[in-house]
């Protein structure tokens, strides 16, 4: 009997997978929330400091993005759902691996950066020229990467330099920064981890839209109590406009009215009129084109030319037959 026990008690252990359920990890904020993976668990305080690895091709649908990894680690369990916090990211090693060839110099760094919300992040980015260089202009380099993080750091939250780190434009601002000293080719961020979270709570300076509705159509609302203000001023710029001129009316005394009448004169257009007949019959006796006499001209010269040599020709036939 106590072996029969021991048996069924056994079976009752390896069947845990029933008394599981499956959990919904979902995104940080600044990827909005979006659903990354499923999990099991039979207590959700086991799903804590638990992190999963997602690409970003996963979020955003967008296949160019497939070499970027995001790491995301679970803080809070509300019923079903599992929120996380952004914990860094990495490029694939096939990625980088085309980048680096031979007969070029890689220049490293790591850099410590602290951000305007409390937060300290790690980065590491590598620069690449398609010739060897000195090791005094790979210090150069290296300030001038030091520069940009602590000054993008400065003015930016968290959220926002991951974002402008993973779309890229961290790195061209120092390739621009870095082309004045030395000419480098490629600049890429290939890892970030984050030593501490946001202690102070900012909100990012651009509103979000909510869902169903474009950016847009976010502007166009705000954009509208503008223009009924523009639309009453100029109606009242035109009802002020209406009653200063009726007050110039009223002030305008009467015999202003009369000598208004009697200006216009008949004589004048008649006056223009005679000028203009004079001046068109100037005009037709005057003009007397000369081409006909130079025409008669030319043919009469060329008609005394040509019986001279005809002239020409009889004398030297009489004095043949004589």
């Amino acid at each position: 009997m106590a072996k029969a026990r021991s048996r069924a008690a056994a079976r009752k252990v390896k069947d845990r997978w029933k008394a599981k359920s499956w959990y919904n990890i979902l995104a940080p904020p600044s990827f909005d929330n979006v659903t990354v993976a499923d999990t099991l668990a039979d207590n959700p305080d086991n799903l804590i400091n638990r992190v999963t690895e997602v690409s970003l091709q996963d979020l955003t649908n967008d296949f160019r993005r497939s070499h970027i990894k995001l790491f995301f680690k679970i803080n809070k369990v509300e019923e079903t759902n599992a929120y996380t916090q952004f914990v860094g990211h990495a490029l694939t090693s096939d990625y980088l691996r085309r980048l680096i060839r031979r007969r070029r110099s890689k220049i490293d760094g790591v850099y410590d950066i602290s951000t305007r919300d409390g937060a300290t992040l790690r980065v590491k980015p590598f620069a690449t020229t398609d010739k060897r260089i000195q090791n005094s202009q790979r210090k150069l380099v290296r300030d001038v990467m030091k520069k940009t993080f602590t000054d993008q750091g400065d003015s930016s939250t968290l959220s926002e330099l991951v974002k402008n780190i993973i779309d890229g434009k961290l790195g061209r601002e120092i390739y621009k920064n870095c082309k004045q000293l030395y000419p480098v080719k490629r600049v890429e961020i290939y890892r970030t981890e984050v030593i501490q979270q946001p202690t102070i709570m900012i909100e990012d300076k651009k509103p979000k839209p909510k869902k169903g509705e474009k950016p847009e159509e976010v502007e166009k609302k705000d954009r509208k109590p503008v223009k009924k203000k523009e639309k009453k001023s100029e109606e009242v710029k035109e009802s002020e406009i209406k009653e200063e001129l009726e007050k110039s009316d009223e002030d305008k005394p009467e015999p202003a009215k009369e000598k208004v009448k009697e200006k216009p004169k008949v004589k004048k257009p008649n006056k223009e009129g005679k000028k203009v007949k004079k001046e068109k019959k100037k005009t037709e006796t005057k003009p007397k084109k000369p081409t006909a006499k130079k025409t008669s001209a030319k043919k009469i010269t060329k008609a005394k030319t040509t019986p001279k040599k005809k002239t020409t020709v009889k004398k030297k036939v009489t004095k043949k037959t004589k």
